[in-house]
């Protein structure tokens, strides 16, 4: 994120406002929606916080919500305050949905971009990964690890999403980050499932599936980028196998 902490320009107790701090200031905030500051749905601080940490007049946050919220970032609710909208990753991919819906025919090139998109986070992520991102991580495999011997399937469903979004944060690509969350919802939302659906696939496959995961986060815990990648694709590969018996699992360099 840029390394903007006060923005304004402070003469004695005069914080200068205008248009070309307004600008800035949106942009500021652009930048942490970009780069996850916020998450979808979460509730920004209010304009008083927003304006001491920038070291702004209220006035001129007030200006930069309201642009924020004009282009569909933020939105307010009555009586509580401004979130963050879901905007950036569904106005990526909502094109998509009822294609994807329509024709199953798109389903393999969806599973094809997926084993791309997230070997290549996998990667990023063993790469790139701060102390912060690998406590994150460590706590949601501790989850895991723990629902499964409670046999939680429904709790464990929960805590793979999220692991799948550490990792995609981890990979600080702010692209990567969107759009992962995007197409993966996407991929379920429309898949057709042969038996009984997810919660069976966890009870039959949670063993596999928990050892990948626990694999996965050895080789992003111990800096190996190749082997994150490699067994990333392997565990996409096997749920979409699980899920699609009869479609091949496309081959990706």
């Amino acid at each position: 994120m840029a390394d903007i902490h006060r923005i304004g320009n402070v003469a004695g107790d005069v914080i200068v406002s205008g248009p070309n701090l307004t600008e800035r200031i949106t942009r500021e905030l652009e930048t942490r929606l970009i780069e996850g500051v916020w998450s979808p749905g979460e509730r920004i601080p209010s304009e008083r916080a927003l304006a001491t940490s920038l070291g702004v007049a209220r006035s001129t946050v007030r200006a930069a919500l309201q642009r924020l919220i004009a282009r569909g970032l933020l939105k307010t609710r009555a009586a509580s305050g401004v979130y963050v909208s879901d905007r950036l990753q569904t106005g990526l991919i909502s094109p998509w949905r009822q294609l994807v819906g329509d024709h199953p025919e798109l389903r393999p090139d969806m599973l094809e971009f997926r084993l791309m998109l997230e070997g290549t986070t996998a990667y990023l992520a063993a790469v790139r990964a701060t102390d912060e991102d690998l406590a994150r991580i460590g706590e949601l495999v501790d989850g895991l690890v723990a629902a499964h011997a409670h046999g939680d399937t429904v709790l464990e469903s929960r805590l793979d999403g999220d692991f799948h979004t550490a990792l995609a944060n981890a990979s600080h690509n702010a692209m990567l980050r969107h759009l992962q969350g995007s197409v993966v919802k996407m991929l379920y939302e429309h898949i057709s499932l042969n038996n009984a659906g997810l919660t069976e696939l966890r009870e039959q496959a949670s063993e596999t599936i928990l050892a990948q995961h626990l694999a996965l986060w050895e080789a992003i815990r111990t800096r190996q980028p190749d082997e994150a990648r490699r067994i990333m694709r392997e565990h996409i590969g096997f749920v979409w196998r699980k899920l699609e018996p009869e479609s091949p699992v496309p081959i990706v360099p």
